[in-house]
């Protein structure tokens, strides 16, 4: 009976995806309800990027101009993610908590910006008792402000916490499951949302933004609940002083290749993200596809990048290089775009399917490796992972945010010279600005790569020195 329990366990094991993320410091019921926060995250992303951008334009006649700079805000604050993680690395709490206050006060601004949201929207119809210049403008963007900040922080202190509380071995693979849950909740919350606001009406956005609101701090509070150990600090700790940012991003940078790894990750993003608004008009424009058909390549995009995030957890826990994986991602993500731009003159949608989930694939592994590499980056000094993490997350935010926007201004600016003539008859075709920015995208990705090769390099040299595997890298 013994035997048959140890090997049942075991083929779980093997079989269930991430069922060995788990460790002693971290089990899987903790893990999985710390993963929640990523929940969170994913459903005000989806209502800040797509149910609200999509109200604002259509059901409250806001200004396209207006509605992108309301989008812009939360991009704008994510350069703050670094600062935010060094904060989180060197907080001085009397029962010695450093992440669950930064998640705490993350949820906070997340959920006040939510909450005063659908109130800042609605300002936009005129319909209101006092007349106040720039009323609906001022409030829309303190929402969209306070809830891209708190995104930010949670975010950023979650995935410190997860790594610190994770072991060596097992890190690749909580990272990997943090991604998926992420998107997890970018997919559920895109569903209930939407399904929720199909009857628009003013006091139905006012109760679902607000239960969202709700919502975020229900599963953060059962995120951050127990996650972190109490240790009392000594009048000694609390006296020390404390130390500067300035003098952790030169640790950090000085670390020797956390300031190519950034490069990399901003090169990479900007690669797989201008993409991101295209894909479905150039389904439905240029090859003639269905609103039902396009809608599909969500989930063939996000098909390809689950694949990718179990693949990566697999890889990376057998002591593979995060670099050499990120590399994999990018000429995954080389086919797919490739796969793209053939597909308009051969007007195959099959390949054009095609193309779509091997931009997943790639994005999503090299998204995955390159957070791992800042987990396990060696620092110095007074750096540690809330700083590296944060670096991470304000490049890879700041890079998707001004990829989305520069990928669909070329797009339009390009098209418009194709089809006025300017760019010869041969171009004068709607097909013209997706291929230019396909194409962009597939030279950022030969650029990431050369960005990317010291950095293997280096990795190599290490190894060369002797066998080293993932347990051995410092944190």
């Amino acid at each position: 009976m013994i035997f048959r329990a140890k090997s049942l366990k075991g083929l779980t094991t093997r079989l269930l995806p991430f069922a060995d993320a788990a460790s002693e410091g971290l089990p899987m019921g903790q893990l999985l309800r710390l993963s929640l926060f990523q929940v969170s995250v994913g459903m005000a992303a989806v209502l800040l990027l797509g149910t609200l951008n999509r109200v604002m334009i259509v059901e409250l006649s806001v200004p396209a101009m207006i509605v992108a700079f309301f989008i812009a805000i939360p991009v704008l604050s994510a350069p703050f993610r670094a600062l935010l993680g060094f904060r989180s690395d060197n907080h001085r709490s009397a029962i010695g908590w450093r992440r669950v206050p930064y998640l705490w006060f993350g949820t906070l601004w997340q959920f006040g910006g939510l909450a005063i949201m659908p109130m800042g929207l609605v300002l936009f119809t005129g319909r209101q008792a006092m007349d106040v210049p720039f009323a609906a403008e001022l409030g829309a963007g303190l929402a969209f402000l306070l809830t891209g900040i708190g995104m930010h922080m949670t975010q950023t202190a979650g995935l410190a916490l997860a790594a610190d509380r994770a072991d060596d071995e097992t890190r690749p693979r909580v990272v990997a499951l943090l991604y998926v849950m992420f998107l997890v909740g970018m997919l559920v919350s895109s569903i209930i949302l939407g399904t929720l606001l199909r009857d628009f009406s003013e006091l139905r956005l006012i109760q679902v933004v607000q239960g969202a609101a709700v919502v975020t701090v229900a599963l953060n509070m059962l995120a951050l609940w127990k996650q972190e150990k109490v240790k009392p600090m000594t009048k000694t700790e609390r006296a020390a002083p404390r130390p500067q940012f300035r003098d952790a991003w030169s640790d950090f940078i000085g670390g020797g290749s956390a300031g190519r790894l950034l490069v990399v990750v901003f090169l990479g993003t900007m690669a797989f993200n201008m993409q991101d608004i295209l894909l479905e008009p150039f389904g439905g424009q240029i090859l003639g596809l269905s609103v039902s058909a396009t809608t599909l390549l969500t989930a063939v995009w996000a098909a390809g990048a689950l694949i990718a995030f179990a693949l990566a957890a697999r890889w990376l826990s057998h002591g593979q290089d995060p670099y050499r994986l990120a590399a994999r991602g990018l000429l995954a993500g080389l086919a797919g775009f490739s796969a793209v731009v053939f597909a308009a003159p051969m007007d195959s949608a099959t390949i054009f399917f095609v193309g779509a989930a091997g931009i997943g694939f790639g994005g999503g592994l090299f998204a995955v490796s390159t957070l791992n590499a800042a987990m396990t980056m060696s620092t110095k000094g007074a750096a540690d992972r809330g700083l590296a993490l944060g670096a991470w997350g304000a490049a890879q935010a700041t890079a998707a945010g001004l990829a989305i926007f520069a990928g669909g201004a070329l797009r339009d600016l390009v098209d418009a010279l194709a089809m006025s003539g300017k760019l010869g008859a041969a171009l004068a075709t709607p097909a013209t600005g997706y291929s230019f920015v396909y194409h962009l995208e597939m030279y950022l990705l030969f650029l990431t790569l050369i960005a990317l090769g010291p950095l293997v390099r280096i990795r190599a040299r290490h190894k060369s020195s002797g066998p080293i595997g993932l347990a051995d890298f410092p944190t």
